[in-house]
């Protein structure tokens, strides 16, 4: 007599992912901010907004994921970063808009429930909403057999935050003469990271993975507190496209973008992956930050003090450009 095939026979195994389950919520626990609700039993995360605190709030949510960055810690077996980069990449984007992030949800998809490997992802993720100063108050993790292999698994974020609605920074205030300050990154982030691995092979990505997995930097705490005592035009992530993709989208028709080169010290890791991929500037501007992970637009008047204010919080920061009139132009590099 045939033997009745189990959900486990075919690769998915309950009990484990709910005892993986199990095992997190304690870092689940320490990311707990006011207005998480607990409801036992629920299908959905629950989280109350004080209606006191705005006059009319606006919500902004994002959506992302790491990319092939998940390759390079599944090749080292280092995984206990990489959910800091997925926290980062949803919180900086809707800091871009003023927003100071509520909450995040993450999604984990994989070949075989490893519980010591998701675990070291879920702690990066709690890590990275502590930064954040947001809650993690949900997520899926799902086993798909045939979909992954064994080893293999991807991530995606979700993050809602809220902006006061006459607040919300939308770049219509970005005028010709106003100046570009770089925020610096923390090395490559979470971006660009196909063309990485196409110039390192396995062998140096591995000795190299120290850098190479160096977390996204998180901006939150330090660019709410510039929002409370500077007029800041536009913020850029500069992620997935670079300089060319992310700065130019918050650069009104009309105006151009006209950075310096050799106005911030780009880090090594930047010169090394040009140099021996022979890429082209154009290109290389097109798809790493080369050190700076965030551009604020201000008034000239305003760069001395935000300069300042930076460096009491120990985050570098450098004047890299500026705003002119260009009508054929969005972005424009000069050597300095």
């Amino acid at each position: 007599m045939n033997k009745s095939i189990t959900y486990k026979d075919s690769g998915v195994d309950i009990h484990k992912a709910n005892q993986f389950v199990n095992s997190i919520q304690g870092l689940v626990k320490a990311t707990s901010v006011e207005g998480v609700i607990k409801c036992r039993g629920s299908f959905g995360s629950l989280f109350a907004l004080d209606l006191k605190k705005y006059k009319k709030p606006v919500l902004v949510s994002s959506t992302d994921g790491v990319g092939t960055k998940l390759l390079i810690a599944n090749l080292v077996g280092k995984h206990d970063t990489i959910g800091i980069d997925l926290v980062a990449m949803n919180v900086n984007d809707i800091l871009c808009v003023g927003a100071r992030p509520l909450f995040f949800l993450d999604y984990v998809a994989c070949g075989k429930l490893n519980p010591k490997v998701l675990k070291g992802v879920v702690k990066g993720i709690a890590h990275g909403c502590k930064q954040a100063g947001c809650a993690l108050i949900g997520g899926e993790t799902a086993e798909m057999p045939g979909m992954y292999c064994p080893e293999d698994y991807d991530l995606a974020g979700f993050a809602v935050g809220v902006v006061e609605q006459d607040k919300i920074i939308d770049s219509s205030g970005v005028r010709e003469g106003h100046v570009l300050i770089g925020l610096q990154s923390n090395g490559l982030h979470a971006n660009g990271f196909s063309l990485v691995r196409k110039v390192f092979s396995r062998s140096q990505q591995k000795r190299m993975a120290a850098e190479l997995l160096r977390p996204t930097r998180i901006y939150v705490r330090e660019v709410l507190w510039l929002l409370d005592c500077f007029d800041i035009k536009a913020i850029a992530h500069i992620t997935g496209g670079a300089f060319y993709e992310k700065l130019t989208r918050v650069i009104p028709d009309g105006l151009c973008a006209v950075l310096d080169k050799g106005s911030w010290p780009s880090p090594k890791i930047f010169q090394t992956i040009q140099k021996k991929g022979r890429i082209t500037d154009a290109e290389i501007y097109r798809t790493l930050n080369m050190g700076i992970g965030l551009v604020l637009v201000v008034e000239g008047r305003e760069v001395e003090g935000i300069l300042k204010a930076l460096s009491r919080v120990k985050l570098s920061a450098w004047p890299i450009g500026r705003i002119v009139h260009d009508k054929k132009n969005k972005i424009i590099f000069k050597e300095i």
